[in-house]
């Protein structure tokens, strides 16, 4: 669930590299590299309104992702490492603004159902943003890739099935899972003219794994502890009928002793 984004821009970058040569791929993935301020619009809105319905969730999220957009072609001039620091602060702030939750069991792993709409949603996508690059150009194709179709459908059957905070709970992990993203669109970026496709490639795979593994990048965001793990009160104990409290201080000098 936390790579959600990488299932369409990180195909969409290769199949463009291959069909449109390395210039185009490297600004399309730089400019999906942007896009992913949209999806950290799109998962804070959501989540923040998960209450209030999927579908208010749903319209407000939507007009989230095309501020970000917005914002994402601005940002998709800069020079690479202005971008991957900009994703990586709004994608952190997403996280800390995430709303608290109490801690939830782990869901049962993807069915062969669920795995084929998320496989034939990404084909759809990889499959017509690459047949509509000649046209659009790179910084909308590479916008185009980051459109939260998966994260949308998981979210909102997530809700519709288990209630709000699944549907919270989903797009916590697309957030999360937007680190190794961002990582493996900049590599392509900056990698995919000097070195050619497939070095390029291969060192954005080994740098994504890489921040996948590494624990820093986990943020599972401000949870709640539940009743459960709450900790008990200690109990003061009373002294015992009949039984006068001992002072540890001496009694002062003129003081008369207690009988």
């Amino acid at each position: 669930m936390d790579r959600v984004a990488a299932l369409t821009s990180g195909p969409v970058a290769l199949f463009l590299a291959l069909d449109r040569g390395p210039t185009f791929a490297a600004a399309a993935a730089h400019a999906s590299l942007a896009g992913c301020l949209a999806i950290s619009a799109y998962s804070l809105a959501y989540a923040r309104l998960a209450e209030r319905g999927w579908l208010v969730a749903l319209a407000v999220a939507a007009g989230g992702w095309l501020v970000g957009a917005g914002l994402a072609e601005a940002a998709a001039t800069w020079l690479v490492p202005g971008t991957l620091a900009l994703v990586v602060a709004a994608t952190a702030g997403a996280l800390a603004l995430m709303p608290a939750q109490a801690p939830r069991p782990s869901t049962a792993p993807a069915g062969p159902a669920d795995i084929v709409v998320r496989m034939g949603v990404a084909v759809f996508v990889v499959v017509g943003v690459t047949e509509l690059a000649p046209f659009v150009g790179p910084t909308v194709s590479g916008l185009l890739a980051m459109l939260p179709i998966i994260g949308t459908i998981l979210a909102v059957f997530a809700q519709r099935s288990g209630g709000p905070l699944d549907g919270s709970s989903v797009q916590r992990g697309i957030l999360s899972g937007l680190f190794g993203t961002a990582a493996f669109l900049a590599v392509v970026a900056w990698a995919v003219t000097p070195l050619g496709v497939a070095p390029a490639f291969l060192a954005a795979t080994t740098t994504v794994v890489a921040v996948q593994l590494s624990p820093s990048w986990r943020s599972p965001g401000r949870d709640v502890p539940s009743r459960r793990q709450l900790p008990k009160p200690r109990r003061r104990s009373r002294p015992e009928e009949g039984r006068r409290p001992v002072h540890d201080t001496p009694p002062t000098r003129g003081s008369a002793p207690g009988r």
